[in-house]
């Protein structure tokens, strides 16, 4: 961030306050708030693409002709239940999705690059957790964190199964398609980058991209599975931007993967990781459950 241009700022704003939260400054002012952050990315044209598809739900940029820095105004956010407010993201995020989407000409390799990343994660993790199991059904006398490892490890490996499995599908249906949804995707999807004032906003988009609409919302999951109802947040979205079987079905297979266990840490560390890496199984197999049931009531 460019030191010299924030001088300059609040030379001009004269703020009563300065509060710091990571790369961005807060300036308090009897003038008004304003947000300055690193500038990483041409913000104007963005918002220029954003508007022009009737999609406005991001701060204003005040002035992006200081060097290093934009200015951007604040936006303040109200207090209200986290699973409400998640409702209105979904909402706001399925709109950006559904109003930027367009189809691209692919070929067969583009859907290749997809399978062989997934596919790899899948291995590496399968190897990984197979190794642990191995060294850890070695020991005479297992410790706490180890012995939970060993009594879910089959749900681990089965979640890892089902991913393969899926995968396998996904890559079957997609081979003879020639198209491929893309759209400006956030790529910052968290309920910290949502706030609801005066007008819903969504925040942090140094990072936003053009991209399937599944990234976000495997992003997002990811993120927040834990504290959100994803099970009344899907169907939310899918109402505003609907999916395609294949769309969903590579959502189900990224999220169904379990996380790496990290195995650093105290002896007590190490047993909420493990049992964070299985309140993420439990939880997605509980999220894409209902979706398979109607699959095979269909069949």
């Amino acid at each position: 961030m460019n030191l010299r241009s924030i001088e300059v700022i609040k030379d001009s704003y004269k703020p009563t306050k300065v509060t710091i939260v990571g790369n961005v400054q807060i300036l308090e002012s009897t003038s008004g708030n304003i947000v300055v952050k690193e500038k990483t990315k041409d913000m104007r044209e963005l918002y220029d693409y954003l508007y022009r598809r009737n999609f406005s739900s991001f701060p204003t940029l005040l002035d992006d002709s200081k060097e290093g820095v934009n200015i951007f105004e604040y936006v303040s956010d109200t207090n209200m239940p986290k699973e409400q407010k998640a409702e209105d993201l979904m909402k706001v995020i399925a709109l950006l999705h559904q109003k930027t989407t367009y189809y691209k000409e692919v070929t067969k390799d583009e859907y290749k690059k997809i399978y062989e990343k997934v596919e790899d994660q899948i291995q590496y993790l399968n190897y990984f957790y197979e190794q642990l199991y191995q060294e850890y059904f070695q020991s005479i006398y297992p410790s706490p964190s180890e012995f939970l490892l060993l009594t879910h490890f089959s749900k681990i490996l089965a979640s890892l199964k089902f991913s393969a499995d899926e995968l396998e599908e996904w890559y079957q249906k997609v081979s003879s398609l020639h198209r491929y949804r893309v759209c400006q995707i956030h790529h910052h999807l968290c309920l910290d980058h949502f706030h609801k004032g005066e007008k819903d906003c969504l925040l942090s988009w140094e990072l936003s991209q053009k991209d399937s609409p599944v990234m976000d919302l495997i992003e997002f999951y990811k993120n927040e599975y834990f504290d959100l109802p994803f099970e009344s947040l899907l169907p939310l979205y899918f109402q505003i931007c609907p999916w395609s079987e294949e769309e969903k079905k590579l959502f189900f297979v990224v999220i169904s993967i379990p996380p790496k266990f990290e195995n650093k840490g105290t002896e007590f560390e190490k047993i909420k990781q493990i049992r964070q890496v299985l309140d993420y199984v439990y939880k997605t197999e509980e999220l894409i459950r209902p979706y398979y049931a109607v699959e095979q009531k269909e069949e």
